[in-house]
Formats: C-alpha cells, structure tokens, sequence
C-alpha cells in the first residue's frame, strides 16, 4: 500500500469514531449463504463511500452517518 493510501485509510478509520448510525427503525438483515455475507443495514440509503475497516469488514457511509455493514466469510468470523 503506497503511503498516501495508507495516509488515507488511517484518516477513515479515525473519522468512524465520529459517525452516527442511521435509521434504526428501519434495520434490515439479510444473510447470503451463497457468498457467506451478512448484511447490515440502517435504512435503504445508498453509500457516498465504503471503508474496509479490517479484512473482510466493510462500513458504509452516506454523509456523517453510517447506512450498512458488510461482514464477509461471516461463518468463520462467527466461529460456525
């Protein structure tokens, strides 16, 4: 990873701490046993951007809040 990536990525990761979650009324789950993906969503906004925040675990988010996780090889992440 070149250094303005890395640069990048550490500034992502410090901004989550500062995200809100999004519309709890409307959380939504859903479990792909195809691709062994969950999917968590706070309402059904589409993301301005996604940040991978460890392998295989991605954030998404749309302004100042977050709208969705995605936990892929969630089986094994979960220890089933």
């Amino acid at each position: 990873m070149s250094e303005d990536r890395l640069r990048e990525y550490e500034e992502s990761l410090k901004r989550l701490g500062e995200l809100k979650i999004g519309d709890l009324r409307e959380l939504w789950i859903e479990y792909d046993k195809q691709t062994d993906t969950l999917y968590i969503n706070f309402g059904r906004e589409e993301p301005d951007e996604s940040i991978m925040v460890e392998d295989d675990v991605i954030v998404n988010i749309k302004g100042d809040k977050v709208v969705g996780i995605v936990v892929m090889e969630f089986s094994r992440r979960a220890g089933l």
